[in-house]
């Protein structure tokens, strides 16, 4: 039995070969289109905030309206006392606080990298849980805990022996229990990223050194220091942003007080933007922080810079 062929017409072709749909998006702009609705937000919400503020600092306030002041509002700082005051707080607790937090958190990523601790991700999880608690329910907490009259801690320093202390009415003590506060927060933050720096450090180093006959505090110093050297850099630029950017734990524990103890720079700067509704003023002290934290950041680079 043969089978015979039939041979393909044009109307069939065309049948069984549709032609391409018409591209609804150019493949060349493709890739603006997706990108256009982040950069139009960042713009919206991000760039024109900056470029107005900028602007709105060389402005004061006059009948309702904000006229072009020139640096009035920069050189006003240099007379106002609380400016230095802000400023002096926010250095003490970057110079104190800051390397204390960043200790613990080097102390404790070490810990909870050792082979011999069990549960590690129980203490992982516990020691981070502060960095993502409510500050105001936290503030509360350590509020009702440094009570001068009925405080759990006065209470336990009375029951062996001690005097209580003022923890949040004594302006040195403030200062004491703002870093207290800060440290418990922020100090899980830095020892999770501590603690990924030293599981990225090769354990070919350790064992060399082990055969080397290099004891445990030797290798921490000449191995385990040295290869985190970029992760405690970091840590320490972002510990000294957070500093300056502190607001709401000096808001919500003291308020500012006793006496402007425990007054933030940006604590300051909500108060003349927020309070008294002095914007010009404020948006200057904004990028007097930003010049802050520019010199700070850079001085920091420079000293832990590899030769």
């Amino acid at each position: 039995m043969m089978i015979t062929q039939q041979p393909l017409n044009e109307q069939s072709l065309n049948k069984n070969h549709k032609k391409p749909k018409k591209q609804l998006i150019n493949v060349k702009s493709a890739p603006y289109i997706f990108v256009a609705p982040a950069v139009l937000l960042f713009l919206f919400f991000t760039a024109y905030p900056i470029v107005a503020s900028f602007f709105l600092s060389f402005q004061t306030r006059v009948s309702g309206e904000y006229v072009f002041a020139g640096f009035s509002n920069y050189t006003r700082m240099f007379g106002d006392p609380l400016f230095y005051k802000a400023m002096g707080n926010t250095l003490i607790i970057l110079v104190v606080q800051v390397p204390i937090m960043l200790s613990l958190a080097l102390l404790l990523a070490v810990l909870l990298n050792s082979s011999l601790l069990k549960m590690k991700g129980f203490f992982r999880v516990a020691f981070f849980t502060p960095a993502v608690t409510s500050l105001v329910a936290a503030s509360i907490i350590f509020t009702l805990l440094l009570n001068g009259n009925f405080g759990f801690v006065n209470y336990i320093l009375t029951s062996i022996g001690l005097e209580g202390v003022n923890w949040l009415s004594n302006p040195f003590w403030a200062k004491v229990s703002l870093i207290i506060v800060v440290t418990w927060r922020w100090t899980g933050y830095n020892m999770v990223i501590i603690l990924a720096g030293l599981q990225n450090i090769s354990k070919d180093l350790y064992e060399a050194a082990s055969i080397d006959g290099a004891g445990t505090i030797r290798k921490f110093f000449t191995i385990t220091i040295p290869q985190l050297k970029p992760v405690l850099l970091f840590t320490f630029v972002l510990s000294t942003i957070g500093t300056f950017q502190l607001f709401d734990e000096p808001y919500n524990l003291t308020g500012g007080g006793p006496n402007n103890a425990t007054l933030t720079i940006t604590y300051y700067l909500y108060n003349q933007g927020f309070q008294y509704f002095d914007f010009g003023y404020a948006a200057a002290l904004a990028y007097v922080i930003v010049l802050f934290i520019a010199v700070i950041s850079w001085v920091q680079f420079k000293v832990a810079r590899d030769d």
